[in-house]
């Protein structure tokens, strides 16, 4: 990797702090930098550098803390899972929402809460799985999605990437119809309850919520940018991957199933969010080209600050009530990929 992408990474990280602290200062009650930084140190047993209150102190501790973790964790998890998926297929319209995963998991969330909350079985599964339920049912869906997928695209003990991206979209096909039959079936209440969900809110960050996701995303991440070197062979053809050393059946099987993990994570804690994992590779590659080993680096990073700043906006700019952050995501989104599309054909010819 050049010093010039290595300069990027670094700048990324710098912007991704600078986002998590005014983030983690700016609402109703403020807090400044400094006394971000200084309620952090004084939690970990250190010397603070300037003083707050303990009211401040609780806000940030029980309230922003939690909501801009989540943030960083899931566009980070969002981001890459879209790069590795638009690597894997060759294609810069992959994304977790094109081959199913997102449809499936949200299949589910839709399916528990307007027809399984209304039941005895609600009470049953809950006793067991308490907390986590919803991440339980999400998780499922996802799961249930991608292995659809995989055994569809499977013929003589090989996969066949177009086969697994058409069979990508059938399922996403078929999970939205059967979401949109059980929304019309929904009561006014349940309607608005699943609404604001698939159109993505943090609102319900916790320190419990991170724990329950933190695995799920923090492998993924972590391991996704492992296999940048197979992707960029990949990228190639299939063939000349095979020729290069490249075990291309499981490459497929070890990104599709990271990828589940991160989005199945991330639907089930904070709906459909959606934009993240399509954008931010787009705007990698034009800046420092197609090289995975930094694409996939620097979408976690750009990922979690797109992801944070969304959620800034969406708390804030209409306060006290709240945007669903799938709104904020689209609207800032739509425009940078028309930009796209329109002022670097050349670029999108050659992917």
């Amino acid at each position: 990797m050049t010093y010039g992408k290595r300069g990027i990474l670094l700048l990324l990280l710098v912007i991704l702090i600078l986002v998590f602290l005014i983030s983690s200062g700016y609402g109703a009650m403020k807090i400044s930098p400094m006394q971000v930084v200084s309620i952090l140190l004084n939690k970990a047993g250190l010397p603070f550098i300037t003083e707050f209150q303990q009211s401040q102190a609780n806000v940030l501790w029980s309230i922003r803390l939690p909501r801009v973790i989540l943030g960083i964790l899931i566009g980070a998890g969002l981001a890459v899972s879209g790069a590795s998926l638009q690597g894997l297929f060759r294609n810069p319209l992959a994304d977790p929402t094109l081959i199913g995963i997102s449809s499936g998991a949200s299949l589910c969330a839709v399916l528990m809460i307007v027809i399984v909350s209304s039941s005895n079985l609600l009470e049953s599964v809950t006793s067991v799985t308490g907390y986590y339920t919803m991440n339980l049912f999400t998780f499922l869906g996802a799961g249930v999605s991608a292995v659809t997928v995989y055994i569809l695209s499977k013929n003589g003990g090989k996969t066949s990437v177009t086969t697994m991206l058409l069979s990508g979209i059938a399922v996403n096909a078929l999970c939205s119809a059967l979401t949109g039959l059980i929304i019309f079936y929904s009561t006014d209440a349940e309607l608005r309850n699943v609404t604001f969900w698939m159109l993505g809110s943090l609102g319900g960050a916790s320190w419990n919520t991170i724990l329950g996701i933190f695995p799920f995303i923090l492998i993924p991440v972590m391991l996704i940018p492992r296999l940048s070197k197979s992707l960029n062979a990949f990228a190639l053809g299939e063939s000349e991957a095979l020729h290069l050393g490249v075990p291309v059946n499981q490459l497929k099987l070890r990104v599709l199933v990271l990828t589940t993990m991160a989005v199945g994570a991330s639907v089930a804690v904070a709906g459909i969010i959606g934009f993240v994992g399509l954008i931010i590779p787009h705007l990698l590659r034009l800046v420092a080209g197609p090289d995975n080993r930094f694409v996939l680096i620097a979408s976690s990073l750009l990922g979690a600050v797109l992801l944070t700043g969304s959620d800034l906006i969406s708390r804030t700019i209409i306060a006290p009530a709240e945007l669903p952050i799938g709104i904020i995501t689209a609207i800032l989104g739509t425009p940078v990929f028309m930009w796209i599309l329109v002022k670097h054909k050349p670029q999108m010819r050659s992917f």
